[in-house]
């Protein structure tokens, strides 16, 4: 058992203090984004109130404390997955950003074209999928396909097969964010570095549940996105090691990622600001470091220990519901609860539960070939966050019984 106690916690989210269609709200739909405890909420407003300025380019005390307060959080996020260098830690909108700058910033670097290959997997969020096939699109390079089973674990043979002399980059999500595998990323890295490709690994549904240490990982690129982290929407991380870095050319134009402008020609600012254009999300960056702090003191190999026991214990529940198909079941996962249940869409079981009080993800969860895989067109997701209970994993499944009992 886990020596955490998600009761402890509940009372630092206001947001779950309350009734949804007169029932007190159970949220399990953390993977599409986690709830902000008061400390991101106050840090984000505390900035607002006091220290609202532009950044890096001022020099009176309210840009100067914004100024302190954005790079402190870029070294919190440092620090928080044991990367080498602040400066290897771009700031933007989220994962899907993150995984667009490397697409094409590393494509021209690379120059990819006709023959050259891109190695991603079956299990892939639509983030890690679309920029790619944009990238194949314009060079004429080859998306490649690595297969996972139909318990939804990766297929590290098929793998070892399909990556060669031609592929270019891996691109592999760390925990697949509708099946909740975790994938032997550690492996992959060290499959690619043999052959000397680089590997930039999808990690918005890991940093939650499980710690991260880049420089044991050695992948490439890393990348996050701050509201599946208990902090802000609109804000994420992309991490790159810097020798890739400092070769890949700027991916957007403007402000800050500059050194010298001339009408002839400009030229780049340093890492990490060379990808940071424009003014960014500075109340963003704020409530992350915020939030990196609320988590790092819970311990995150605690949370994710006691999200382990809540999946264990619904996987059980499922497992027993008359005309509950799992989809997923992977020896190793995180906290996601994938299903479908006989003769009830997803949708309108998402419908029924939310009149239970009940918040559920229904759909096909930005991962259509998952969904092609099992022959679905959606499935009903619960997934898991530190604040939830046993009691909530019960309300679950009486509201599904309930659902059931409807269309009966």
């Amino acid at each position: 058992m886990s020596n955490f106690d998600p009761a402890s916690v509940r009372a630092d989210f206001p947001i779950l203090d309350q009734l949804i269609h007169g029932k007190p709200l159970v949220y399990l739909d953390n993977a599409a984004t986690t709830q902000k405890p008061n400390a991101v909420i106050e840090a984000i407003s505390n900035y607002y109130r006091q220290d609202n300025a532009n950044i890096h380019r001022g020099v009176h005390t309210l840009s100067e404390r914004a100024t302190r307060d954005f790079e402190a959080a870029r070294e919190k996020v440092r620090a928080f997955l044991n990367a080498r260098e602040s400066s290897e830690m771009i700031f933007v909108r989220g994962a899907t950003e993150a995984i667009n700058l490397v697409a094409f910033s590393f494509a021209r670097m690379a120059n990819l074209g006709a023959g050259d290959e891109i190695l991603i997997s079956e299990m892939e969020h639509h983030a890690n999928i679309v920029p790619w096939q944009m990238v194949c699109a314009e060079r004429g390079c080859k998306l490649v396909v690595v297969p996972f089973d139909d318990s939804g674990t990766l297929d590290m043979e098929a793998f070892s097969r399909l990556l060669g002399e031609r592929t270019k980059i891996v691109a592999i999500t760390h925990v697949s964010n509708a099946l909740g595998t975790v994938n032997p990323v550690a492996e992959i890295v060290r499959q690619a570095h043999a052959l000397g490709v680089p590997v930039l690994i999808d990690g918005a549904q890991a940093v939650a549940h499980t710690s991260v240490d880049l420089q044991a990982l050695g992948a490439d690129f890393y990348v996050l996105s701050g509201h599946k982290l208990y902090g802000p929407t609109g804000i994420g991380v992309l991490y790159g090691k810097k020798s890739l870095l400092e070769k890949m050319p700027p991916w957007q134009g403007g402000g800050d990622m500059i050194r010298s402008v001339t009408f002839e020609k400009s030229t780049w600012n340093d890492l990490p600001h060379k990808f940071e254009a424009g003014t960014p999300d500075i109340a963003g960056a704020v409530g992350l470091g915020a939030a990196i702090d609320y988590l790092g003191a819970l311990g995150v190999d605690r949370v994710g220990a006691h999200e382990h026991e809540l999946l264990a214990y619904a996987t059980g529940q499922a497992e027993a519901f008359p005309g509950v198909r799992i989809i997923g079941t992977a020896k190793e996962k995180a906290g996601v609860l994938s299903f479908v249940l006989s003769g009830v869409h997803p949708h309108d079981l998402g419908t029924i539960l939310d009149h239970s009080g009940v918040a559920i993800r229904a759909g096909h969860h930005c991962a259509m070939p998952v969904m092609t895989h099992y022959g679905v067109p959606a499935t009903a997701r619960a997934s898991f966050g530190l604040y939830n209970s046993r009691a909530e994993v019960d309300a679950l499944f009486a509201a599904l019984r309930r659902a059931q009992e409807l269309f009966a």
